[in-house]
């Protein structure tokens, strides 16, 4: 499905910059702003899986570590819990 919407850009530079790199990579400027923004979204996401990755190093390095099992199952429920699914 397709949608619509307006971006309006208060900086006349970025958008200069946007339409000459759609030019030379033979793209749209709504291709290059919707591979930024997933490009964007998948960082967060990485971002908030960040907390659930530190404490498994920092328990590895106190008790030896745990099982893999443990880890995943507590890096499913941080995606849950982001996508607001408890």
């Amino acid at each position: 499905m397709s949608r619509r919407m307006t971006v309006v850009f208060h900086d006349e530079e970025l958008y200069t910059n946007l339409k000459v790199a759609a030019v030379r990579r033979r793209l749209s400027a709504s291709e290059i702003i919707a591979q930024a923004i997933t490009e964007w979204l998948e960082s967060r996401e990485d971002a908030e899986l960040t907390p659930v990755i530190k404490a498994a190093r920092a328990e590895y390095k106190t008790s030896g570590g745990r099982s893999w099992k443990k880890v995943h199952e507590e890096a499913k429920q941080a995606i849950a819990k982001r996508n607001g699914k408890r």
